[in-house]
């Protein structure tokens, strides 16, 4: 199995980072990144060569069910009360903002084409092709114990000295994941990703790889522990996003070691 982390920008006009993750049986390892991905053939075209036909759960950060017109979508509403207080809530999504083409729905069509299944369930290490949508967000508040975001995206007020603090403790945290079960080894990635110092493109490319390991990172942990590693907020109907959580009590080994691998 392997698994993709994609940090897809909502406009082929903006860089999507992309990471891929090896899986040893014991540690996720990435094998190979973008951080500049333009169009959505940019997207699939590094997918598929590091993918081919392997088994693969691919974890998007962006919508990928829109059928409202206005307003937010339900899973939004409900994720965002859920997190609101640790400021993790979800941004509006609808298809007068995002579309009238939604880029999410778009890329898993292409990806759906490539025998890449879209459904919110994970069966415990199973070997699968798989799309799934998740936000780093709440994900972060979950995994690392946090109790607010960090505040490391670009916004008015937010300086780069505060953005760079951020983003190396968001290194931090994803280096201490190499004692996580399961376990990611990132060394030769985030020891090639400098921010502090670092000012425009070049940082958001930065901040783009970051969000893309961590969703390869989410993937995998969804993908480790099955049901009990996350919260689906909605349904495949009206939108939905993953959300991963530490299972709070003993989970029961996979039926067949076979996918292990």
């Amino acid at each position: 199995m392997r698994f993709v982390g994609v940090d897809l920008a909502w406009s082929p006009r903006n860089a999507t980072g992309v990471v891929i993750l090896d899986w040893d049986g014991a540690t996720g390892r990435p094998r190979a990144w973008e951080s500049a991905l333009g169009d959505d053939e940019a997207i699939i075209s590094v997918i598929v060569q590091e993918l081919g036909k392997q088994g693969a759960l691919v974890a998007i950060d962006a919508p990928l069910v829109v059928p409202n017109e206005e307003g937010t979508r339900p899973c939004d509403r409900t994720l965002s009360a859920a997190y609101r207080r640790q400021e993790a809530a979800a941004y509006p999504a609808n298809r007068a903002r995002l579309g009238p083409a939604v880029r999410g729905e778009i890329l898993v069509a292409r990806l759906g084409a490539l025998g890449f299944v879209h459904a919110p369930e994970i069966a415990r290490q199973k070997s699968v092709r798989q799309v799934v949508e998740v936000y780093p967000h709440p994900a972060m508040i979950e995994l690392f114990g946090l109790e607010r975001t960090l505040k490391y995206k670009a916004r008015r007020n937010r300086s780069y000295r505060m953005r760079w603090e951020e983003l190396e403790r968001l290194k931090e945290l994803l280096a201490s994941l190499a004692q996580g079960e399961p376990a990611l080894e990132a060394d030769r990635l985030l020891g090639e990703l400098a921010v502090r110092g670092v000012r425009g493109g070049k940082l958001k490319r930065a901040e783009d790889l970051l969000d893309a390991l961590f969703c390869a990172y989410i993937a995998l942990h969804l993908w480790y522990w099955g049901e009990a590693g996350y919260r689906c907020f909605g349904n495949l109907d009206t939108g939905y996003i993953l959300v991963p959580v530490k299972p709070s009590g003993p989970v029961a080994p996979p039926k067949s070691a076979a996918a292990m691998r």
